[in-house]
């Protein structure tokens, strides 16, 4: 007969080393705007599938994708302009 236990190691493992870093959470929050209107999209087209789109379905998708193209440009101009750390030019 085969005992069922539990794997309390594994469950345990994770101690206050594996949190996130402050670089970490930084960069969560500065992709925050994208992770945002990524939501708002898949709102948006959750929306739509259980019935035929109609106008403002439509529009409602299209203005959430611009939203997301938006929030990805301005984080990657940020980013552009973000200098590299030890003085590489």
């Amino acid at each position: 007969m085969d005992h069922i236990v539990t794997v309390q190691d594994a469950v345990t493992a994770f101690a206050d080393f594996m949190e996130p870093t402050n670089a970490e959470l930084e960069a969560i929050e500065q992709e925050m705007p994208v992770i945002l209107a990524g939501v708002d999209l898949v709102d948006a087209q959750i929306t739509a599938l259980d019935r035929v789109p109609n106008e403002v379905d439509s529009r409602r998708i299209r203005r959430a994708r611009n939203r997301v193209l938006t929030a990805r440009r301005e984080l990657a101009n940020r980013a552009a302009g973000t200098p590299l750390p030890g003085g590489a030019a």
